[in-house]
């Protein structure tokens, strides 16, 4: 059946290329991608928790998408004038979706959510279903923990509308009444602290047995009026304002880039608004009134039927103790080609590894790390930053490791997006302790993965080293599905010790033997490689093309993609996200099929596999097919030459994903998305519960 959770239309399809491709467009793409997440929270075969916390996920990456995408289409609306692929048109239609999905999120949160949790005595109880024993307890809750921390702002000349934080709750107050100096101005604003938790939870005493909650703003929304002693409160409303929220640094003309960032983080709460939510109550005069002070459109005001943060209500999942309404956790197996307290190093030197996250553990990274630092005759470790989190045990074994006197060198991307904070104080720790710390090109992030080890054999100095198509997390490798590379190749390693010298010193980059490093050759080895594969098509040879993604929206690359189609060539793209090349389109995209994999784990593996008769290659990358990773990033893809690593990987990433059919929806030549079978089939394939049933750990071997 065609999907009715689907955004792209005929509207959303852009103008044709000058190859006449009627490419999709990729900011309703990237709704699209949040329409299947969503259905993930519409699933009753999902636990509820789980349930409510893809409906949180969705309102987290609508946070980020307004955040990131938004503001050219609005500065389009706000100057009248298009500028490329924005423009009044492209608000309008890109407003339209949006509204249309934030509607059935909140639509699913009260007619199907909220329903079922009550039946399984879960609640959030709002100030007209209080008993009065309630009321007592959140008047009492209210004035220890809550009114000392607020101020009202009354909005006169001498205190104009105050600053209000991306994403903060405030609430907006229309008064009647004079105040205390006999004015009478109406408006007042309520700016509510991010150190008060969104759900309090009822103590026991008033809950009748229940699992009782109160949200924070309707906590505050019962004492409105002892905030405004002699003044009447008549209209009312929550609101919540997302700005843009990209940093833009003007690197040539940067002295200190880390300085420079750490400056723009101060002003990143404060940038262009460019969405506003407000209760559904909200009267047409507070609403207009808060359009004008943030300079926005109608389009974009978003009236929502609940919290106007649902992102904070994922906290509900961790304030109960409810194991049967959560996913029965995983416990990855320790990874299969490494043993146990054997040497990680002396096992590389017999074959290379390959590690499947989360399904094998992400522990054996740190374990090959961690005897790197306790290693003596390790000398040196470089690694690339780019996101591990402010809590990770990484970062602290690179710390050990200059401790322990090792050449420690970490090129740190201080512009990883959302984590630049984090990035900036990891490198300042590091350069304190004494560890050689670079950021990378000019102008360039650097998005590889890999951690190179050079240790002393004997009179040889031997290279070690893990590749990703991750990230350094420890967190989002229990979470994202990524493929960890452990080799001691002698080719490879030496292009890394290039890629690492070339970040540092910016010397001239030396021909590579087995890398393909954007932004330099990663692009052009690609479109080289799908041309090969175009004219053995053309010439009668069988050609096959599968590439694991999560975006592709990169102009030349989706042109050659559609040239290698339309002379034969068999494609297969699996791709989580956005996506702007349409597939089986009549005599233009025949031949290309592609599938988006949304489970239980967020898809994140980058797989490229090429076959030309009998001549297969197969490479791991970091790298997204989108513009800015080939063009304008430091990326890495590499080859896996071992025939059995390589079947393993076509195995389990490719052909598994080819096949499922409980998580696959499969992109039409109309830009909709069709979901392949139904999700709450449980006899149809999965490939991630495929996986996350071979790689369970035996009970009693638990990794980490």
């Amino acid at each position: 059946m065609k999907s009715t959770y689907t955004l792209i239309s005929a509207a959303a399809v852009s103008a044709p290329s000058s190859q006449g491709i009627p490419f999709l467009d990729r900011d309703h793409s990237i709704l699209a991608f949040n329409e299947r997440v969503l259905d993930w929270a519409h699933r009753a075969d999902v636990p509820l928790l789980e349930r409510l916390r893809y409906l949180c996920i969705v309102s987290s990456n609508l946070d980020e998408f307004f955040e990131v995408r938004a503001a050219p289409h609005l500065t389009a609306v706000q100057t009248g004038q298009a500028k490329g692929e924005y423009s009044v048109q492209s608000f309008v239609s890109l407003s339209r979706a949006a509204h249309l999905l934030v509607d059935k999120q909140y639509s699913l949160y009260n007619d199907e959510l909220m329903p079922a949790f009550a039946k399984k005595g879960i609640e959030i109880v709002s100030s007209g279903e209080r008993t009065a024993a309630q009321r007592a307890w959140v008047a009492s809750y209210f004035e220890s923990d809550v009114r000392p921390l607020l101020i009202p702002v009354g909005l006169d000349p001498a205190h104009p509308f105050p600053q209000v934080a991306n994403k903060s709750l405030n609430f907006i107050v229309r008064l009647s009444g004079k105040d205390a100096f006999g004015r009478e101005n109406e408006i007042a604003i309520v700016k509510v602290p991010r150190v008060l938790p969104r759900l309090i939870r009822m103590p026991s005493r008033v809950s009748r047995g229940k699992s009782l909650f109160v949200s924070l703003s309707s906590v505050i929304r019962a004492h409105l009026d002892s905030l405004f002693a002699g003044r009447q409160v008549g209209e009312f409303s929550q609101f919540r304002v997302t700005r843009h929220s990209d940093l833009a640094v003007d690197e040539d003309d940067v002295k200190d880039l880390r300085t420079a960032l750490r400056l723009g983080l101060q002003h990143r709460h404060y940038g262009q608004a460019v969405r506003l939510e407000v209760s559904s109550g909200c009267s047409e005069y507070l609403s207009a009134f808060l359009l004008r002070e943030f300079e926005l459109p109608p389009g974009a005001l978003y009236r929502v039927h609940g919290p106007v943060n649902l992102v904070r209500f994922a906290q509900l999942i961790d304030l109960l103790d409810e194991p049967k309404l959560l996913f029965a956790p995983h416990t990855p197996t320790y990874p299969v080609q490494l043993v146990p307290g054997q040497s990680i190093f002396e096992q590389l030197r017999k074959r290379d590894v390959l590690i499947h996250q989360p399904f094998e553990s992400y522990d054996g990274v740190l374990a090959f790390l961690r005897e790197a630092v306790h290693d003596p005759k390790v000398l040196a470790i470089k690694q690339t930053i780019y996101r591990t989190g402010a809590d990770s045990e990484l970062m602290d074994l690179l710390q050990e490791a200059v401790r322990r006197g090792k050449e420690v060198t970490a090129v740190v991307e201080l512009k990883a997006r959302f984590d630049e904070e984090a990035n900036i104080n990891w490198a300042e720790s590091l350069e304190a302790i004494g560890a050689q710390v670079v950021y990378g090109v000019i102008g360039l992030k650097t998005h590889a993965k890999m951690l190179l080890i050079t240790r002393r054999e004997g009179r040889q100095l031997v290279r070690y080293a893990h590749l990703s198509t991750g990230n350094y997390n420890s967190r989002t490798a229990r979470l994202y599905t990524d493929l960890s590379y452990l080799t001691a190749n002698v080719a490879l390693t030496s292009d890394l010790e290039a890629v690492f010298v070339h970040l540092a010193s910016h010397s001239r980059l030396p021909r590579l033997a087995q890398v393909w490093l954007a932004p330099f050759h990663l692009h052009r080895k690609l479109l080289d490689r799908i041309e090969a594969l175009t004219e053995g098509a053309a010439q009668g040879k069988k050609a096959r093309i599968v590439i694991k993604m999560n975006a592709l929206t990169d102009l030349p690359l989706m042109q050659a993609l559609v040239r290698a189609g339309q002379a034969g060539v068999s494609i297969d793209l699996i791709v989580r996200g956005a996506c702007m090349l349409p597939a089986r389109l009549p005599g233009v995209t025949d031949n290309i099929r592609v599938r988006s994999i949304i489970g239980r784990f967020l898809e994140h593996s980058r797989v490229i596999y090429f076959r030309l008769d009998d001549d297969e290659q197969l490479y791991l990358s970091s790298a997204d097919w989108m513009n800015r990773n080939m063009l304008r990033r430091v990326e890495l893809a590499w080859p896996v030459n071992d025939p059995v690593l390589r079947q393993r990987i076509v195995d389990e990433c490719l052909v598994a994903y080819l096949h499922d059919e409980r998580d696959a929806w499969d992109l039409m030549a109309d830009g909709h998305y069709k979901r392949v079978k139904r999700a709450s089939d449980a006899r149809a394939p999965s490939a991630q519960a495929a996986l996350a049933a071979r790689y369970v750990a035996p009970k009693g071997q638990e990794a980490g």
